[in-house]
């Protein structure tokens, strides 16, 4: 699931009692003590000793990254004290301050695995009415698994990322012919229906059959990471290993869906992207990147893809009071809706002559353009894309046979699903007096 949470706290908070990280030795049995002793830091020092029993071996107070590799190791097993130390405060603050969102109201695989598709890409807020709405249609894996897909990526129209909406809808299909209409509650078998990785499966085997699975999302993600005071990618292959080895360890034999749906809440409501609340954390005694201030540069960011900028024509060709539309065809963008006709310009500066002809060679029909009615600017993945809108009237021609096409009413485009853009586009027709 991707969140995008709220964000508080000052990410240059230091604890007035943050341990001095300079005085070591070592006593004749090996471990390491501090040489000298300030009782102030003796509580938060305990904490952060206990943190140790997650690494096996040990490590050198303070957390280091060239030990972070052991927790790819399983020869020790976690001490029971430490599991507690770590997991007790984590758990009272949860039953305290987590949120109450409609998906965790219920132990439901199947509302389970439509909150955390939905919740992918999209934040809680904008998740909610989505949620709600698709299952008041589909209440169960079967009134999906029997719907048109047209109809599920009409309830899905906003939400963007259209093939969450096509997997589920395949996924259901599955669960219905293979399983009966029951979700299994096995891992691999999650992971091998339609849409669903390795976090998805453990959310729904934990929060739906309390399952002691791991989960890596973006929040815990980022909350690992500062946790183990880890900075090295943890996007990369290594750090991928380190993040998921230590999210099933230090999960509890007990109740771990509510373990993991803690880690989440922290993860999203008090260990933010900036200026984590690390005045409220409850388990920041046991947090590296708190200990050495580095919340700011912890985790290391994901590259950001170079944007392209790119000059688009939609075209809303009328015939007889009834507007052109053609369903987008697969492997196309936004896959399966419905859209006026759409192309790409060479250049930002319109060629009207240019614009009519090429509607023409996709359509087959001869227009006259009219004039320019809106300029609509939106992103998708690594594009920025500056749509120009147009109307025009069909002069004469046949439509082109191989595509989906359709004459729609305006009164009648709520009953396609269109794209974002194309949803303005049909808006703005409504409202205009063309």
């Amino acid at each position: 699931m991707c969140v995008v949470p709220r964000e508080t706290g000052n990410s240059s908070l230091r604890s007035p009692d943050r341990p001095d990280h300079t005085k070591f030795q070592r006593d004749n049995s090996g471990t390491h003590k501090r040489a000298t002793r300030n009782p102030a830091n003796a509580g938060r020092q305990r904490r952060a000793s206990a943190f140790q029993g997650f690494f096996p071996g040990g490590f050198d107070y303070p957390l280091r990254h060239d030990v972070l590799t052991n927790l790819g190791r399983k020869e020790s097993p976690l001490d029971a004290s430490h599991e507690t130390a770590f997991r007790k405060p984590l758990i009272r603050w949860y039953e305290q301050h987590a949120r109450d969102l409609p998906w965790r109201r219920t132990h439901d695989p199947y509302q389970i695995w439509i909150s955390e598709i939905m919740l992918q890409q999209t934040t809680v807020t904008a998740v909610i009415p989505y949620f709600e709405r698709f299952l008041a249609r589909f209440p169960t894996v079967h009134d999906l698994a029997a719907a048109d897909e047209a109809e599920v990526l009409k309830l899905w129209e906003g939400l963007g990322y259209y093939s969450r909406a096509r997997n589920i809808h395949k996924a259901a299909r599955v669960v219905v012919d293979r399983h009966d209409g029951v979700f299994p509650a096995e891992l691999a078998k999650l992971q091998d229906l339609p849409g669903i990785g390795r976090y998805t499966a453990g959310a729904i085997a934990s929060f739906a059959f309390d399952q002691r699975a791991p989960i890596v999302e973006a929040n815990t993600l980022r909350l690992y990471c500062r946790l183990l005071g880890y900075d090295g990618d943890p996007r990369s292959t290594a750090g991928q290993q380190v993040l998921w080895t230590f999210a099933e360890r230090v999960l509890p034999k007990s109740r771990p869906g509510r373990f993991n749906q803690a880690l989440m809440e922290l993860g999203a409501t008090i260990c933010t992207p900036r200026e984590p609340a690390c005045e409220q954390c409850p388990v920041s005694g046991f947090c590296g990147a708190f200990r050495d201030q580095t919340q700011a540069s912890i985790p290391q960011l994901a590259k950001r893809a170079q944007i392209t900028a790119i000059t688009e024509a939609s075209i809303a060709v009328r015939r007889n009071k009834a507007y052109l539309l053609r369903r987008r065809s697969h492997g196309e963008r936004w896959a399966g809706l419905w859209d006026f006709v759409r192309f790409e310009l060479p250049s930002s500066v319109e060629d009207l002559p240019a614009i009519a002809a090429e509607v023409q060679q996709q359509t087959g029909l001869r227009i006259d353009l009219g004039p320019q009615l809106a300029e609509l600017k939106h992103g998708v993945t690594r594009y920025r894309i500056t749509l120009k809108c147009f109307a025009a009237e069909s002069v004469s021609g046949q439509l082109r046979p191989g595509e989906e096409w359709q004459w729609v009413k305006v009164a009648d485009f709520h009953e396609f699903p269109l794209s974002v853009t194309g949803r303005k586009f049909a808006k703005l027709l409504a409202e205009s007096l063309f």
